[in-house]
């Protein structure tokens, strides 16, 4: 898990610009990172913006950016904003709740 973002295309019409806020190498933060992962790579193939920030890192980006628990995903496109808190374990909840749509062929 790294701290830099993971540009796969520009921003286009589909595409998912993806925050993850987590506190370090904690287990939640690793599972919350994985299960982020493999829901982008299944349901979002070429079509996201990754971000991982480490508020251990950067901890003045929480009250700046509204973060009051960990992790915290936050899609920032497409609008409106929408976060959600957890290590991301139920995917169904995780796509009804980013509203991710499935990419069709």
């Amino acid at each position: 898990m790294t701290s830099d973002a993971v540009a796969l295309d520009p921003p286009e019409a589909g595409h998912y610009t993806l925050t993850l806020y987590v506190a370090g190498q904690t287990p939640k933060s690793i599972t919350a990172f994985a299960n982020l992962k493999k829901i982008c790579e299944e349901h979002l193939e070429g079509r996201y913006t990754l971000e991982v920030i480490d508020l251990m890192k950067h901890p003045e980006l929480a009250q700046e950016h509204q973060i009051l628990a960990l992790p915290t995903l936050v899609r920032q496109v497409p609008t409106p904003m929408r976060k959600l808190i957890g290590d991301l374990s139920n995917i169904e909840k995780t796509l009804v709740g980013m509203e991710i749509r499935p990419q069709h062929p």
